[in-house]
């Protein structure tokens, strides 16, 4: 590691270079995203394995993969930034975020849950506001570990629903949706209301999203397992989006918000019909760490993101 003459003469820029880079995993992209020139970034790449004694990044097939070196320096390279941003920011905060001219990076996290629309809908709004900015969008699943993204800065915001968000993160409650059943035209529970019981539904064939992680139950399983009850799942997919179409072709019941089953009615043979056993409303909520409390960039994006969830059924703050 450094010694004290050298570790004297590190800047602030410096870490942003370090964070930038092993974020990034691509130097070109980094040096884009701060505004710089490859070479330039290069030379501070290889300042930067000098003064660690380490590669940081090294070849990964046809890309660049972090050493265990640089993951450990990642979140404490993003806590350093938070500190300066804390100390010397205020004149970054009264400029704001000027998304006409930002070439921002935003990274989302989010799950295809709560409406099909939400997320185009969001990056038609972003686009329209910052027509340069970048969006990337990750899955919410079990190989993803949305939490740690956070804290390492490698995600701006995690958009999903949760019995119990976690309380590291701050959180941000975007809307509740009543929780129903979506099934073929031709299912019992249509032809027969008065028949579709509590029994009933939790004797059917269930279809439901693949956990988060190993072992993870997702709400509807964890509320009934509250309550001592269990449903059988007959089908886990990790594309909610393709489900739809799986309960109008099968004998299937998908249990989830009434905002998402309703864009599919007009489409495919299948209706909506009430959950015989009483579930809370679905909340879904924003997620972000304290890395990202005070970005004004990111603090643009999340008011984006609520005043979509405004604009939808239901929506509220």
């Amino acid at each position: 590691m450094a010694q004290r003459a050298d570790f004297d003469k590190i800047e602030i820029y410096l870490i942003r270079v370090l964070h930038t880079v092993i974020t990034e995993r691509n130097v070109s992209r980094a040096a884009l995203k701060l505004g710089s020139s490859q070479p330039a970034l290069s030379a501070q790449l290889r300042r930067l394995r000098e003064l660690t004694g380490d590669p940081l990044l090294v070849r990964s097939g046809n890309g660049l993969a972090p050493t265990p070196v640089a993951l450990e320096l990642l979140a404490p390279a993003a806590e350093l930034l938070q500190q300066a941003q804390t100390l010397f920011g205020s004149g970054t905060r009264s400029r704001g975020f000027e998304p006409a001219a930002s070439r921002q990076v935003f990274r989302i996290a989010a799950s295809d849950y709560l409406d099909p629309l939400f997320l185009p809908e969001l990056v038609a709004r972003v686009r329209a506001l910052a027509p340069n900015v970048t969006i990337e969008i990750l899955p919410l699943s079990r190989e993803f570990d949305y939490r740690q993204g956070l804290a390492r800065g490698e995600v701006d915001l995690v958009i999903g629903n949760w019995l119990q968000p976690p309380a590291e993160l701050h959180l941000g409650r975007l809307l509740a949706d009543e929780v129903v059943c979506l099934v073929a035209a031709d299912h019992p529970a249509v032809k027969n209301p008065r028949g579709w019981t509590a029994e009933r539904y939790l004797q059917s064939d269930h279809v439901a999203p693949t956990g988060l992680h190993a072992g993870a139950l997702g709400v509807i399983d964890e509320h009934l397992a509250l309550q001592g009850l269990q449903r059988r799942i007959a089908v886990r997919s990790p594309h909610f989006g393709l489900v739809p179409l799986m309960v109008a072709r099968t004998q299937l019941v998908l249990t989830t918000g009434r905002l998402f089953c309703s864009r599919y009615v007009d489409q495919f043979a299948v209706r909506i019909v009430r959950c015989p056993v009483a579930f809370p409303a679905l909340v879904y909520y924003q997620l972000w760490h304290e890395l990202k409390h005070q970005s004004a960039a990111v603090r643009w994006l999340r008011e984006q993101v609520r005043e979509l969830a405004r604009s939808l059924p239901n929506g509220s703050n």
